[in-house]
């Protein structure tokens, strides 16, 4: 059996200095064919410039989210058309609509298994949106 391969490897403590978290994560997990990506924000993930797009924008973080899904897909070889589930999150019904057009405009032809979910609150107050993305290389 073939072991995991973890891709982007950080620690919280990195990213997040505020936090006095230590863990050890990675951007994605390849599993043989099966890949999971992290979950995407407004964060961009530039190793070394993390900007946040889209302050107060849920459909701008919507949009950087998918960004950060395509290339995260590019880095270790799969592709859009690899989605075979995504999960949405959002803290606001509100939010919903205008994400999910964005989610859409991405995955325009891509029918993939979705989900969508309204929560309280996620892990930083300026994110009103998160997406779960796993995928299958074909």
């Amino acid at each position: 059996m073939m072991p995991h391969i973890r891709h982007r490897l950080h620690n919280v403590q990195n990213q997040h200095p505020e936090r006095t978290i230590q863990a050890d994560f990675c951007g994605a997990v390849i599993s043989g064919e099966r890949i999971f990506l992290r979950g995407q924000t407004g964060y961009n993930i530039h190793p070394t410039d993390r900007k946040f797009i889209g302050l107060g924008d849920a459909a701008a973080q919507a949009d950087q989210a998918m960004k950060n899904v395509a290339q995260l897909a590019g880095e270790i070889g799969a592709k859009m058309e690899d989605i075979c589930r995504i999960k949405v999150w959002v803290i606001d019904r509100a939010y919903l609509a205008p994400v999910m057009e964005v989610v859409g405009r991405h995955l325009r032809g891509i029918p993939v298994a979705s989900s969508e979910l309204i929560i309280d609150g996620l892990a930083r107050p300026e994110m009103l949106m998160e997406i779960d993305v796993d995928l299958v290389r074909s």
